[in-house]
């Protein structure tokens, strides 16, 4: 499937546009399932200046996507319509220490550099983001956490631009966090965040950080083409346990499969399909509502059309 080429009309309507600009560019490869078809318009800014200019030009009929590192996303078959704007490493994924233990952080910035950035500085509290596969504005969106941590935890502001190009400073009384969610509107892009630890031996960080690393390889499918952990966890529960006992570990649609290693995660055995995935994993949800009564929900986005 392609969509209509609108990028010469966008060009021309934003003369000083520096970022680059591309028309049914295939999402599968910047998306960890490596699966999805096209954006009609895949949009990457030069720096939040540019992200600012262009969203004040951009037609506000034109619906705007907003794709992340890929790690928590389903882009489905068909492809996403209008705008998909992807934050490049370089402008949006630095890492800044600064003073009073706190750590600033892009948004394309991996989860994964902030805590060890924060460790190597010696500070704590940030060591969670280890476990979590993703970029820091994956985790303000979702509240991001793992190993007993929270972005609601250590978060003090955030920089974000509204659909008008207008930026936006965001405390934490804004953010409407709770459990793997955030009320932020979905208008609203992150471009930066700023967040508060506290001081800590360098060793033990290290250490604890090496026990995040451990764990997470001895239980979590992480060579594989996977999404990270697939559904939240229901009030005092395991979503993996009620899947394992639902007699789901290894359940296949398509190429898809549940992982045998740890069946809150779905992986692509190499030639799944975004529907095989999503169908899979309607599939785990109607077998654990039928043997326990719990109602799954999604943690992993989907988006796009079928």
């Amino acid at each position: 499937m392609s969509f209509s080429d609108i990028s010469a009309d966008l060009k021309s309507s934003m003369p000083d546009l520096r970022g680059k600009i591309s028309a049914n560019e295939s999402l599968a490869l910047y998306t960890w399932f490596r699966v999805g078809g096209p954006a009609q318009i895949l949009f990457t800014p030069a720096d939040e200046a540019d992200l600012m200019y262009f969203l004040s030009h951009l037609e506000p009929s034109i619906p705007v996507t907003v794709l992340g590192m890929g790690s928590n996303v389903i882009v489905r078959d068909g492809g996403i319509a209008g705008v998909v704007i992807r934050l490049a490493a370089k402008p949006f994924g630095e890492v800044t220490i600064e003073e009073g233990y706190r750590v600033r952080a892009g948004a394309s910035a991996p989860d994964m550099r902030v805590a060890r950035a924060a460790a190597d500085a010696g500070i704590d509290g940030l060591a969670f983001y280890r476990g979590i596969p993703g970029s820091i504005g994956g985790a303000l969106r979702m509240n991001a956490g793992a190993h007993g941590g929270e972005t609601t935890d250590v978060f003090i502001e955030a920089r974000a631009v509204d659909r008008q190009g207008r930026l936006h400073i965001l405390g934490h009384a804004d953010m409407g966090f709770s459990y793997r969610h955030s009320t932020i509107s979905d208008e609203l892009i992150f471009t930066q965040a700023l967040f508060q630890g506290r001081a800590g031996d360098k060793a033990e960080i290290a250490a604890q950080m090496e026990r995040i690393t451990q764990a997470r390889e001895a239980a979590q499918p992480i060579k594989e083409q996977t999404g990270g952990s697939t559904f939240k966890n229901p009030p005092n529960g395991k979503a993996w346990q009620l899947i394992d006992a639902a007699g789901c570990r290894g359940l296949v649609v398509g190429d898809a499969q549940v992982s045998t290693m740890h069946c809150n995660f779905l992986i692509n055995r190499g030639a799944a399909r975004a529907a095989d995935i999503e169908a899979l994993g309607e599939e785990v949800r109607a077998r654990v509502k039928a043997q326990s009564g719990v109602d799954l929900e999604w943690e992993i986005k989907r988006i796009g059309l079928p």
